[in-house]
């Protein structure tokens, strides 16, 4: 694959601009009619950093995006949320007569936000954390509401700004994230067999990974490691697997870590450090601490409850 190059958007005025749209009415917030943003084929090799959030609706996109390592078709209703600093890409294709994307674009500088109770609760929200590797796909029922919730921006953003502009559409992006929020659960639940197979492959990787005898030189598996394993953020991962087992990513890595103690404690001679070493700690001391804290027992009472 070539290498891409990459572009950076510094401000919402730049976006509007590159994209041969007329000036925003505000510098720092735009809702854009996606009809009206045109993607070349000919950017097939560029990657996008920009300094705003988006929050994407779209239908009938022929391309595809690049979120990460993922690629994502726009079959379907499909949200997306992009964060500040984040890297994208577009696999446009050209469209022919009559043809074309619909959908909505809402850009949110983190200016706008400044000095409210949203500027730090926007970052809590998980998507924004996973969404380059998970966008939600919606039902008519919620494509609906969502878009209604689009209107009233929209609304609001091409009435006479006054001093109740900011307070009321900052109102309507927190009730938008609240309802993608929702919609993003909903996604977890229906998703039950893809999501179990994903569990089923969390504890493959696990045990791969501990059988493999070489922990002593590799250390513990990280939640990173393994989120990277799966293709997906640690954030998308820690919500799915709280959602099928109510365990975070880490719980699950120490669940499996315990297991494979259990077992050399059991059915071998090793001392308690030697286990330790072996599985991947530096001091016994923590795996010692670690054992008890999740069964209420030291390694050695747990090994003499086997004599």
């Amino acid at each position: 694959m070539p290498n891409r190059k990459i572009k950076r958007i510094k401000g919402i005025q730049e976006f509007h601009r590159i994209r041969g749209l007329s000036k925003p009415a505000h510098p720092l917030i735009s809702l854009v009619d996606y009809s009206q943003v045109h993607h070349s084929a000919k950017e097939e090799n560029t990657n996008w950093v920009q300094d705003y959030y988006t929050i994407g609706l779209k239908r009938n996109v022929k391309g595809k995006f690049r979120y990460g390592q993922q690629r994502y078709d726009f079959d379907e209703g499909l949200l997306s949320f992009i964060a500040p600093g984040q890297v994208f890409g577009i696999e446009a294709v050209d469209y022919g007569p009559g043809e074309g994307p619909t959908g909505w674009l809402l850009l949110v500088h983190p200016d706008f936000l400044w000095n409210t109770p949203l500027a730090k609760q926007i970052k809590q929200y998980g998507f924004f954390g996973y969404s380059v590797h998970e966008s939600l796909f919606l039902s008519e029922r919620e494509e609906a509401t969502l878009l209604g919730i689009l209107r009233h921006i929209e609304q609001e953003y091409n009435a006479n700004i006054d001093g109740f502009s900011q307070g009321i559409i900052l109102a309507q992006i927190e009730l938008l994230l609240n309802y993608a929020d929702r919609f993003y659960n909903r996604q977890f639940i229906t998703r039950k067999i893809s999501n179990h197979r994903t569990l089923e492959r969390v504890e493959a990787i696990l045990g791969e990974y501990f059988n493999a005898g070489d922990l002593m030189e590799k250390g513990l598996p990280s939640v990173q490691f393994l989120a990277q394993a799966l293709n997906m953020s640690p954030n998308y991962l820690g919500s799915l697997l709280r959602s099928l087992t109510g365990e975070s990513t880490q719980q699950h890595i120490h669940n499996k870590l315990i297991e494979k103690a259990k077992e050399k404690l059991s059915t071998t001679e090793l001392s308690v450090g030697e286990i330790a070493y072996a599985l991947g700690f530096e001091h016994p001391q923590s795996f010692s601490k670690l054992f008890k804290s999740k069964t209420k027992q030291s390694p050695m009472a747990f090994r003499a409850s086997f004599n």
